[in-house]
């Protein structure tokens, strides 16, 4: 991959709401899948090839069809799988972060969604720092997806019980209205080992109802100077 990048391959952006769709139906280690998606790109059917091997293969794929149609979700019955991790580092869709002197920064790759004006809609990712007995920085580094919405994200302490309106005033740190496509970082220095939750939603002018993939990439750095957190 090094050397791909330096002739000038560029990655796969994730974070579209196309392969978002893509990533959320279809089915590990599946060769081929077939998906129905919406026109705004939710999963509404999934066919692995391997399912219509047999008889009367074009009778089943067109039931499948069908079905999608119907908003029934064939094939979705099951647990969708993600795609496997690009590197030891990456995660996707596993809201679970552990964090330890091995390793020390994890990414997550997920969405959020836009809840109504002075609502909060979280989508929660557990942080566990409790392996860092002396403490450190711990930082979020986020870049949000190119979607219709903008994002906020707050940082609550593991055991704070997240609002569900109003401004999150027990949040530790926080960085708001992320626009589509934008970046932004959150630090917060602890003095022990402890949990965090991160919250990520919506931003309130950005239309009810509409998501968003983001990518926060969570490290903990020890030995550093004491910072305000932003």
């Amino acid at each position: 991959m090094t050397a791909r990048r330096e002739q000038g391959f560029q990655p796969f952006d994730r974070m579209r709401p196309l392969a978002q769709g893509i990533m959320k139906g279809w089915k590990k280690r599946s060769p081929s899948d077939s998906l129905i998606l919406s026109t705004d790109l939710e999963v509404m059917g999934r066919q692995p090839v391997n399912d219509l091997i047999g008889s009367n293969m074009g009778q089943r794929y067109l039931t499948f069809l069908k079905e999608s149609l119907d908003g029934k979700l064939p094939g979705l019955g099951e647990n969708t799988s993600e795609p496997e991790p690009l590197n030891s580092e990456t995660v996707l869709s596993n809201l679970k972060v552990v964090l330890n002197d091995v390793r020390t920064s994890q990414e997550i790759l997920n969405i959020f969604r836009t809840p109504e004006p002075g609502y909060q809609d979280y989508t929660v990712v557990e942080i566990d720092a409790t392996a860092f007995e002396k403490g450190g920085m711990l930082t979020i580094d986020i870049s949000v997806g190119h979607a219709e919405a903008a994002g906020s994200f707050d940082l609550f302490a593991g055991d704070s019980k997240l609002p569900t309106e109003g401004v999150p005033k027990n949040a530790l740190a926080s960085a708001w209205g992320i626009p589509p496509g934008g970046i932004e970082k959150i630090m917060y220095t602890f003095e022990r080992g402890q949990s965090f939750q991160l919250g990520a939603t919506g931003d309130w002018f950005s239309k009810n109802g509409s998501t968003n993939a983001f990518l926060a990439t969570i490290s903990v750095e020890t030995g550093v100077e004491k910072r305000d957190s932003n």
